[in-house]
This record gives C-alpha cells, structure tokens and sequence, in this order.
C-alpha cells in the first residue's frame, strides 16, 4: 500500500517528505483555504519540486473546463509524468477524465461515496478512485463496507486502477486500509506521526536508553557542581547552611580533607530529639559518625544503583581517591 501526504502545509509537506519514502502528496482547495493560501499556481509550482507525485484539483463545470484546467496547469512547467488531476465525481467529471486519459494525463476520481460512482470511474479509466471513508462514516454509513465492494470490483473486473483510501481520521484508519488491500492511502501529517506510537514501545525504549545509561556512564559524569563539604572545627549551624544551598539531605564531614563521615537531615532530627535547642550550638567535630558510605567517580552507575539498593539510603559521598569530590542523590539516577 503507498502512502500519500494529505497536506497544504508547506512547513509540514518539507518535513514528511525527509522520510524517504511517501509516494506522493494529495492537497485541495480546501486545505489551501485554511492555510491562507493566495498565490495557488505559485504553492503548486512549488510543492512539485518537493514531492515525487503531485495530485491536485482540476476543477470546472463541464468537461471541456476541466480538461482545459488541467491543460493551463500543464502548462505552467508541471511534468505530466508526476503530475495527477483530481476531479470530483460526476457526469462531467467522468467525462473529463476519459478525455485526460486518451491523452495519457493522470487522473484521480475523488469525493466518491458509493460503489456505483466508483464503478463510472472505473470504466473512464482513473488511475486512482478516491472513497472518502471519515466523510461517509460522519453520515452514518459503513464506509468499510463500500470501500471494500470497491476493492473487489477492481480485483473481479480487472481495472488498471488504484484505490485511494482517503479523509482519514486516526491511525485505525491506516489499519482499515491495510486490512481492506486498498492501493493507496493518503494520510494527514499528524496521523502518519501517530502510526510509530504506541505507549509498550515508548516505555521499552526508555528502558533500553536508561539500561544502557546505567551500564555505560560513570558517577563522575553526572555529579553537579554543588559539594557540600564542613570541616570538623564548623558548627552545625554552618553545616545546615551549606545542607540547604546545596539542595542535598545531607554534607560531607572531613578533618585535615580527609573524610571522617556524612551528617544527614535524619541525624539532625535525631540530635534535636535527643538534646533540644542545645543541638545547634554543637561543632561538628562534637558529633560521632557511622562509616561513610562512598563511591569512587570511577564506578558506573548500575554500580551506584546496587549501592543504594544495598545500603537504602538517598545519598554516597563521592571520591576521587581520597578526596571528596561530591554527593550522588539517588535522584540523579532517574
């Protein structure tokens, strides 16, 4: 099944064609009206040196104007060879591309809603019949159903036709199309987006970056700039200072550089617990430690991340040999 562009947007007409692989863009004056187009031959002449097939409307009230328009198009500098007629079904209009074709232009019947405009399409020879399946089912009818019968007549009888599965209004729809065997669909920008979606994707593909993150970045390369570091000759009050600026539960506790332990918002709660007011006029080489719990800035992080499971607390104390480098909160591993 081809895909086709169902867009006057230039911005996104440039933008779906860097894909590669959309066979061809179908537009309406319609389309050109809601994007404020004004210059139509000029948007024209510039979306057939953008798009490898350009289907566009060939309007008039008889045949002869609708031939005659396809012509003045022409002859603007379109090549035939990528260049396809769009007329609306009707009397005149098969009209109109029985005439087209003896001349070897391509054309597209379009704004059909029953197997028998289809069928009179069939038989002026229209390189491509256009059902409008979100119009038809705005009406209540079994677009499917009609869009299928179409399917099979070309298959029964033969028709050097495409049918073009077209007013698409969800990515359901692309699945109807495929489902239905139809030959072409033409599809709005923001649906085609839609179609590599799917949330058990987006959830295994974050997985597979944060796996990979996990096993290949190193602490070091994720430490900020903040390092909350007290001597053991600073006060507690100092230590809460540097605790808040640095946005961490927690500082580094060093004695002539070397550290000597962490103190965490838990232990301040503990300490003002135990001692009341008192607490604050501590210095911090009053206080007693546990074991730090570090790291090296060398490790990866599936290493901190075992730590942090190992130990259950929020924050390590990073290293560079012996020297406190930084704080890694367990946050930083989201």
């Amino acid at each position: 099944m081809e895909l086709y562009l169902d867009s006057a947007d230039l911005n996104e007409i440039e933008g779906a064609f860097e894909l590669g692989f959309i066979k061809g863009l179908t537009t309406t004056p319609t389309f050109m009206h809601r994007h404020g187009v004004t210059d139509i031959d000029g948007l024209i002449l510039k979306l057939a040196d953008i798009v490898p097939i350009l289907q566009i409307e060939a309007l008039g009230k008889t045949a002869e104007e609708i031939v005659a328009e396809a012509h003045r198009q022409l002859e603007m500098g379109l090549d035939k060879n990528k260049t396809v007629f769009k007329i609306p079904i009707s009397i005149e209009g098969v009209k109109a591309c029985k005439l087209l074709r003896d001349e070897d232009i391509m054309v597209n019947v379009h704004l059909i809603y029953t197997l028998q405009q289809a069928y009179m399409a069939l038989e002026a020879g229209a390189n491509y019949v256009c059902p409008l399946v979100g119009r038809l089912q705005d009406q209540g009818h079994d677009a499917l159903d009609v869009v299928g019968q179409i399917v099979d007549a070309v298959e029964t009888f033969g028709y050097d036709s495409k049918v073009m599965f077209s007013s698409v209004r969800n990515p359901e729809h692309v699945r109807n199309a495929l489902n239905l065997g139809v030959h072409v669909c033409t599809v709005p920008w923001k649906i085609i987006k839609m179609l590599t979606e799917n949330a058990f994707t987006t959830i295994g593909t974050d997985q597979f970056f944060e796996h990979t993150r996990m096993m290949t970045v190193r602490v070091k390369e994720i430490l900020g700039s903040k390092n909350p570091v007290v001597s053991i000759d600073e006060s507690l009050t100092s230590a809460l200072v540097k605790m808040t600026e640095s946005g961490f539960g927690c500082v580094s506790v060093v004695d002539n550089g070397k550290l000597v332990g962490a103190f965490t918002d838990g232990d301040l709660r503990r300490l003002v617990e135990k001692e009341g007011n008192e607490a604050i006029n501590k210095k911090m080489g009053e206080l007693s430690y546990n074991p730090p719990i570090t790291i090296s800035g060398e490790k990866l992080l599936n290493e901190a991340s075992a730590l942090f499971h190992e130990k259950q607390v929020d924050n390590i104390i990073v290293l560079n040999d012996d020297e406190v480098v930084g704080i890694l909160d367990i946050q930083d591993l989201n």
